[in-house]
């Protein structure tokens, strides 16, 4: 789909104008990330984003969630097709063609992260994550397939860029549930994304009728978030440490180390209160301008 008709190339950048909008409306820690990647790869990189909010944001735009759980149903059913080499009306979806049309990508990268959102759907209201463990593939299921899509269409085959990939979606992911578990408490005061294992060391684990376990929003709340987010910082070191084996290539794909990096630090600032308004600041609790001075600078260094 590199080439085609006038029209069908008309149609191609206006589908991945569309998707460089989204990243820069809703994910913009990462819209930055991407702008210090080549060229060839930037367009996949923004496509593989641009996905990621589409399935993201399907149970938040809708009020009921049988309508958020179609949405992301009829996106398996867009990856199959796409990868069918049919039309799907959907701009993120024509991009994702012509990238597939270009790249040797993944299918499994893309169906594990719809499915990984379908499933999190498909939780009988109330039920939170039992572990840690559980929410870290969670995290790795949504975030760090998109680091290795992206490494796949750059053409980087490196089982260490791999593992780095791993732990830095898996820290990403983790921040960024802690960063939003103020939009998923409910009129109860219960909370969804701190483990059980977690919640119950902290008190914060209450049994209802059934034997249902939940998550209450309590004043021990910080130390739950500081002991997920321990686990996400222990991510980052593992990532920082295989650096000096990373091929310097894979080093931009990366870069979204810094904005786990950068969240994780706002946290702290905030003493682990995710009700702090500070945290929704700027990006990620810190002004634009020092971010992409953090960013440019990491960027010029080669590290992430």
């Amino acid at each position: 789909m590199s080439g085609g008709t006038p029209a069908a190339s008309s149609s191609l950048r206006t589908a991945l104008s569309y998707c460089v909008r989204q990243v820069r409306a809703y994910d913009y820690h990462h819209y930055l990330c991407l702008l210090h990647l080549a060229p060839a790869v930037r367009k996949a990189a923004f496509t593989f984003r641009a996905f990621n909010i589409e399935t993201a944001r399907a149970m938040d735009v809708v009020s009921d969630p049988r309508t958020g759980l179609m949405r992301l149903l009829w996106w398996k059913e867009a990856v199959d097709k796409v990868f069918g080499n049919k039309l799907v009306e959907h701009p993120v979806a024509q991009a994702l063609s012509s990238v597939i049309a270009d790249h040797k990508v993944s299918k499994h990268w893309l169906k594990r992260s719809v499915e990984a959102r379908i499933n999190d759907a498909n939780r009988e209201e109330g039920t939170i994550p039992g572990t840690s463990a559980e929410l870290e593939r969670y995290a790795e299921d949504t975030q760090s397939t998109i680091l290795y899509m992206t490494l796949q269409a750059g053409g980087i085959q490196s089982t260490v860029a791999d593992h780095a990939a791993s732990h830095i979606g898996k820290a990403s992911g983790l921040l960024l549930l802690l960063k939003a578990l103020p939009h998923h408490v409910n009129k109860q005061g219960t909370v969804h994304y701190i483990p059980a294992s977690v919640a119950e060391e902290c008190g914060l684990l209450i049994t209802r009728e059934g034997g249902r376990s939940e998550v209450r929003a309590g004043e021990r709340l910080p130390d739950a978030v500081f002991k997920v987010a321990s686990v996400a910082e222990a991510h980052l070191h593992k990532a920082r440490e295989l650096a000096p084996s990373v091929p310097k290539e894979a080093i931009p794909v990366l870069l979204p180390a810094l904005p786990a990096q950068v969240l994780l630090d706002t946290l702290r600032r905030c003493e682990f209160n995710v009700f702090d308004p500070r945290l929704s600041r700027g990006v990620h609790g810190v002004s634009p301008l020092w971010y992409q001075l953090k960013l440019n600078w990491n960027a010029w260094r080669s590290r992430y």
